[in-house]
Parts: C-alpha cells; structure tokens; sequence
C-alpha cells in the first residue's frame, strides 16, 4: 500500500496584521502568492499570539506551550534541551523538518553540557535548531542578512525565509 506524501508549509510572519492580506479581504493590497498558498491550503481566522515578543511566541508554536512553560521569556532566551518541539515528535514518523529564515533562538548550550550532549552531534544540532533539521543554507547565511531562498543540499526543496517547511522523508 503506498502513502500519498504530504507537505506542510507553515509561514510565520512577523509584524504582518491579519488584515493586510487580500485573502483576509483587504480592499487594497494584493497578496497573490500568499492568497494562492492560503487558496490550496487551511486559514486559521482564530489564532492568537502567546507573546508580544517574536521569540518566546515562535517557541509557542514549536512546544505548543504557553510561554510560562516552555520558559522562553525573551529573543534569544534558549529553548531547555528536552523540550519537545512539532520537529521531535514529527521524527520518528519519518517527517523531515526544518526552519529557515529568522527565528531568535540560541542553542542550550548550558543543558546540552549538563546532559553529556555533544552540540555537534545530530541530537546536539537538533537541540540547537529547537527540534528541527538544519538546513544547510544556515550555516552559509550571515545573521545579519536573511536568505531570500536557499536550497536545502539534501532535497530539492526550495526554503524561502521565515518559513517552517515540513515534508515526509523518500
């Protein structure tokens, strides 16, 4: 029996009201790339932020955990090593993730230390990259200037910034 490969493209955009999108029915501005994705794909007219800050809220998508749990209170505040992300628990069910773009995190470096993890071992990066793959284009990508698009050297996935890309492995 063959399963049908899903993709999920889950897009976090900072700053961005609900409103300024011609999906959402603005009556000037024309979104068409997103209005094509938010065509083929769920609208969510009922999600809410954890936290003013873009960190801390992105660590609430990941955990699926108010910010007070997950203990992330700031940008750059690191995720423990062991907090469970959608990437940890998408992985043994054979699921690729990965992020690109911005995303504020640092690595528990302090954590890693205390559970004997070596931070450049693939349980290490993932601890680093919150429970995601890294995708190779991070590593080229200066901090300061965010990749537009990148591709992914392990699959021919095209990653555009601030996008969370999660597809079945082949």
């Amino acid at each position: 029996m063959t399963r049908r490969t899903r993709n999920i493209l889950f897009v976090m955009c900072d700053q961005l009201r609900f409103d300024h999108l011609s999906c959402y029915g603005h009556p000037k501005l024309q979104t068409p790339n997103l209005d094509a994705l938010a065509a083929r794909g769920v609208i969510f007219d009922r999600a809410y932020v954890q936290s003013p800050v873009c960190g801390p809220s992105r660590m609430s998508y990941y955990t699926g955990r108010y910010m007070q749990s997950h203990g992330v209170s700031w940008n750059f505040v690191p995720l423990k090593a062991g907090e469970m992300t959608i990437g940890d628990h998408l992985l043994p069910l054979g699921v690729n993730c990965a992020l690109v773009g911005k995303t504020h995190m640092r690595a528990d470096h302090a954590g890693m230390a205390r559970m004997g993890i070596d931070p450049k071992s693939r349980i290490g990066v993932r601890i680093g990259e919150c429970g995601f793959d890294a995708a190779s284009s991070r590593s080229t990508t200066s901090p300061r200037r965010s990749s537009r698009s990148a591709r992914c050297r392990s699959r021919s996935t095209l990653f555009t910034d601030r996008f969370l890309v999660i597809s079945e492995l082949g």
